[in-house]
């Protein structure tokens, strides 16, 4: 038996996901209790493959339905169905929670390593050298393009993940991707100019 497939005609009702995803923008809880009843075993089950830790699943979860309620808005229904998008923010929200849990984890390694100095001698040159170099990094920032800067210092000073950037600029999260990525490579290629 043969089904033919057509593209949705454009007077054919959305699908129900995108709707109420819709409804979210106008702060309809019973819109957003309905998502969450479909889609939060799913959720779950994803970010605990990934993080490996029911609690740290359960909060993890939780924080992307709250980013879902507070960033509705950006969806887009013409871009594709509201579940991989839903799904995505998911897998991003969970590997940005084991990067900074890897790097609290390094960074204790890094505490229990160090001793502490028996006596210790001020170093000016290394304090002139860091003066120097942080003076050269200043400038090479500021010689970057405005909305390219803000989008490294949103990231790399305020912690900020690659889509919490695009809302936050309210721009496309490839344009944000590639302000940094091209914008850390301008720094690295002015301070291994100095080097």
């Amino acid at each position: 038996m043969f089904l033919a497939v057509f593209p949705p005609s454009e007077s054919s009702p959305a699908p129900p996901d995108a709707t109420l995803a819709g409804r979210l923008l106008e702060h309809d809880v019973s819109a957003f209790e309905e998502l969450y009843d479909r889609h939060s075993r799913l959720v779950y089950g994803l970010v605990l493959r990934i993080v490996g830790h029911s609690a740290s699943a359960e909060e993890v979860a939780q924080e992307v339905f709250f980013q879902l309620w507070r960033n509705a808005s950006q969806y887009d229904r013409s871009r594709g169905p509201f579940l991989p998008w839903l799904l995505t923010m998911a897998r991003n929200r969970a590997l940005d929670h084991l990067r900074l849990k890897g790097e609290r984890q390094r960074r204790r390694e890094d505490q229990a390593e160090e001793l502490p100095a028996v006596v210790s001698e001020p170093d000016f040159e290394h304090g002139l050298d860091q003066q120097r170099r942080a003076a050269k990094v200043r400038g090479l920032m500021a010689a970057l393009e405005p909305r390219q800067r803000r989008a490294i210092e949103l990231a790399y000073f305020e912690g900020l993940s690659h889509s919490e950037i695009a809302a936050a600029l309210e721009e496309p999260l490839g344009t944000v991707k590639s302000w940094i990525r091209n914008g850390l490579l301008k720094l690295r290629e002015g301070l291994q100019a100095t080097a």
